[in-house]
């Protein structure tokens, strides 16, 4: 993608003012994306991103640029304006920079890249989920398949002289259904994704996937409107694990610790969940749509315990951050959308650990209150903790029996009460995929927990 000779000229022209540290960012993806609706092709779409990203440091200032230049004079120029953004003068003897190679250790083989899967392949997987929707009611009035790919190489090169590659390939089907009586519209939807090419799609069992988000429609729309109050409530795995997400990862990146910007700034080693919850971000997890072999700052992947038996054991830290927190270690947590984004500390695959509680125990116990057996969108204030999150399909529990579904039900509180809150923690951790914004634009990440059982939480409804 890139000659190593023409990375250090780079480095060394985004070094020759002030600066102390230079990267580079080399980027060419190429992506795919079919789109089925009401059984028919509507979309389809092949795209290219080619460019790179020059970063230079100063201390605890950072500088970014880009550019979809790639020859000799546009990099140049890019690093070069790069370096002058520190508004400082030209240094005499700017350091010499010699890159030593690696390769990054694949974790995460492909069998089929989406350049040799032919486009009507996909269209058949597509049709046949659409298909098994609209057998599921005649209610479902809408159908939306979309099956996406991408193939993504990058070369990362820095004034420490790291230079190395990677490729990511990930690969989604996104399932959507519409019920409606003719008055009132519900939605169902299921998104399987992963870090692997369309041998995920061969072995994904799509038929069971498209009924779910067709019965999730159909169930909703004659759902009552869930009542408001405060109750306990079970969150059920996969998708429920958003909650710990949002209300807690986003507060344990440095993008947010490092400023004193989080709840958890300062607390490592303090009591701030219950004993039952251990939480992990993990990039090594073959085949996972959040994995990666290295960060985007060339930082090899790995296993990281955020959360220990209730404790705060660590934080996810990028080399900017790690510098604002006094040379902390950086933990392959750096993750950007593309060469327009400076990089910062992210999620990869982020999850409450397993226990070693029941599930049918956990209802069993707990009176009235709520399963939320599919969680939605929210939002999240990263300083305070607070969210409030949609669930997308619920049931009101009953004396401790499952009684009928509700819709409109949010969960609303703070993330620092609902860790300590959980009292139980399910045997069987499941994942599921989502597309997660931050400053560092829009990257994959899964989430993930067992079932687990929250003792009291506000409930909104009507």
């Amino acid at each position: 993608m890139v000659k190593r000779q023409l990375a250090e000229r780079a480095l060394m022209k985004a070094l020759s003012t002030s600066g102390d540290f230079a990267e580079l960012f080399f980027e060419d993806r190429l992506n795919n994306s079919i789109t089925l609706q009401g059984g028919k092709v509507e979309v389809a779409n092949t795209g290219r991103l080619h460019g790179v990203g020059v970063r230079v440091f100063k201390g605890t200032r950072s500088v970014y640029a880009y550019t979809n230049d790639f020859e000799e004079a546009g990099l140049l120029a890019c690093a070069a304006q790069a370096a002058s953004a520190l508004k400082e003068s030209e240094r005499t003897g700017a350091p010499v920079i010699r890159l030593i190679g690696s390769v990054a250790a694949n974790l995460h083989p492909v069998e089929r890249l989406p350049g040799d899967v032919a486009g009507a392949w996909r269209v058949d997987r597509l049709r046949a989920a659409d298909a098994v929707m609209k057998s599921v009611s005649s209610e479902i009035t809408q159908t939306i398949c979309r099956y996406a790919d991408s193939d993504q190489r990058v070369v990362i090169a820095n004034s420490d002289g790291l230079f190395i590659g990677d490729r990511r390939v990930y690969t989604r089907v996104t399932l959507s259904a519409v019920a409606s009586d003719g008055t009132e519209n519900q939605s169902g939807v299921s998104s399987p994704g992963a870090m692997g090419g369309a041998e995920f799609v061969e072995r994904l069992d799509v038929e069971a996937h498209a009924r779910k988000a067709a019965n999730m429609a159909a169930t909703m729309l004659h759902a009552r409107q869930c009542p408001a109050g405060v109750s306990p409530v079970v969150i059920d795995g996969g998708f429920g694990g958003v909650i710990f997400h949002e209300a807690c990862g986003h507060s344990l990146e440095a993008t947010s610790v490092a400023r004193g910007l989080s709840e958890f700034s300062g607390r490592i080693g303090q009591k701030i969940a219950s004993d039952i919850v251990t939480a992990i971000d993990d990039g090594t997890m073959p085949g996972e749509w959040g994995s990666i072999n290295i960060d985007d700052e060339g930082t090899p992947t790995n296993r990281l315990v955020l959360i220990e038996n209730g404790v705060l054991r660590g934080y996810m830290i990028d080399r900017l951050n790690a510098r604002r927190m006094g040379n902390a270690s950086v933990t392959g947590s750096s993750r950007r959308e593309g060469y327009t984004y400076a990089p910062t500390s992210r999620m990869r695959n982020t999850f409450i650990a397993p226990g070693s509680d029941d599930n049918d125990e956990m209802i069993r116990t707990m009176g009235d209150g709520l399963y939320a057996k599919t969680m939605g969108g929210g939002s999240v204030n990263p300083t305070t903790g607070e969210f409030n999150f949609a669930v997308m399909e619920g049931y009101l529990v009953k004396d401790g029996r499952i009684a009928e579904p509700v819709r409109g039900a949010s969960l609303i509180g703070r993330g620092s009460e609902i860790l300590l809150k959980i009292d139980r923690v399910g045997r069987e951790m499941t994942m599921a995929q989502g597309v997660c914004g931050s400053v560092s634009g829009s990257v994959p990440t899964n989430v993930g927990q067992p079932m687990i059982r929250v003792s009291s939480l506000t409930v909104g409804g009507r």
